[in-house]
């Protein structure tokens, strides 16, 4: 992990709960689909996965393009998020993305999807970039 003062200055917060989810400063609120109401409408925990993702190494494909081209702005990122259970009744995600970008050879596109899986925290090759920690909340506080 790299050292704190190397983190980006922004953080964001988004809350789930009472078959909603949004983020904190409004830019994303969205029904949810729940366990509780199978029959209710709303985003699946894939859909938000495959979202997640895709803007994500979107972000950071965008940032690659601007080192192999001068049309990073038609770059694509589409993402298939599925998830699974293992053994131990655990959940699994599956994710699968693919960048495209008009104009490029094969082999410019075939630099931008390495240079941009590199700049990801969830690179294809490196499992050890990303932390997840789950810690109870005061319940005192909302």
């Amino acid at each position: 992990m790299p050292d704190q003062s190397s983190w980006l200055a922004e953080t964001a917060t988004a809350t789930a709960a009472g078959g909603h989810v949004r983020t904190d400063d409004g830019g994303l609120s969205s029904a949810l689909a729940s366990p509780l109401a199978p029959h209710c409408s709303g985003l699946t925990p894939e859909q938000l996965l495959a979202a997640a993702f895709a803007s994500c190494l979107h972000h950071a494909a965008v940032e690659a393009a601007g080192e192999i081209t001068d049309e990073a702005h038609t770059v694509q990122v589409t993402a298939e998020a599925k998830l699974g259970r293992d053994d131990e009744g655990r959940y699994c995600a599956d994710v699968h993305a693919e960048i495209s970008s008009a104009g490029l050879t094969r082999e410019q596109l075939a630099d931008l999807v390495a240079y941009a899986d590199r700049l990801w925290p969830f690179s294809s090759s490196d499992p050890t970039r990303h932390r997840l920690t789950v810690t109870p909340a005061d319940n005192g506080r909302h």
